[in-house]
């Protein structure tokens, strides 16, 4: 079992129905539990595909509400969480900063302590063997001209919109769990994936 957050949402969604699809290797996946708040990113259609699927679980739930995850978490035992939820789009995020601080900062805040509170009540295996992916942005290296080399990971945060400075925040805090408190076995990993395009991006 994995706990997928922001799961309806463009990219959490093709990660679902990914994990969902036929494995090559003749493997079964584990199942998935998905959590998503369902804000104007998030849209159920995108999901059809695993409407009656038994391995896939749908809760309307927001990040921010820790009883709640902290529930999901103790029932469902997850070996894993791959966070997406985050508010997106620069645009978005000038106009209305606000949204952008309190899901992408607190809520993986939020997250976290969950996590954390649940993690600690691992045995030794389940506890060496959980982790935490954390999805950000490559916004959070600020902005590439066109002579400038390619962004890498040793690449210095320069964030420059309260979109990319919330995502930046938000990596930081997955950092800073897994140095602080040892948490998430030995990754708290943190992946920036540059845009992505497709038929049900908002």
């Amino acid at each position: 079992m994995i706990l997928v957050t922001g799961g309806a949402g463009f990219i959490g969604s093709n990660f679902v129905l990914d994990w969902l699809g036929d494995d090559a290797s003749g493997g079964e996946r584990d199942s998935i539990v998905n959590v998503d708040k369902l804000t104007y990113a998030g849209n159920r259609d995108n999901l059809v595909a695993v409407r009656d699927d038994p391995r896939h679980r749908f809760c309307q739930i927001d990040i921010g509400d820790q009883p709640a995850i902290a529930n999901l978490l103790a029932t469902h035992r997850p070996r894993a969480i791959v966070h997406f939820a985050a508010e997106s789009h620069v645009d978005r995020s000038i106009a209305s900063p606000r949204a952008f601080i309190e899901t992408n900062i607190l809520g993986t805040f939020t997250l976290l302590e969950a996590a954390r509170g649940y993690w600690s009540s691992l045995g030794g295996a389940e506890r060496d063997a959980f982790r935490f992916l954390h999805v950000s942005t490559d916004e959070v290296y600020g902005s590439l001209g066109p002579k400038d080399p390619a962004f890498c990971e040793t690449t210095p945060y320069a964030p420059s919109s309260p979109y990319s400075a919330s995502k930046a925040g938000s990596d930081h805090l997955v950092r800073a769990y897994h140095h602080t408190y040892g948490l998430l076995g030995a990754y708290g990993v943190v992946s920036q994936n540059a845009g992505s395009l497709g038929p049900s991006e908002p």
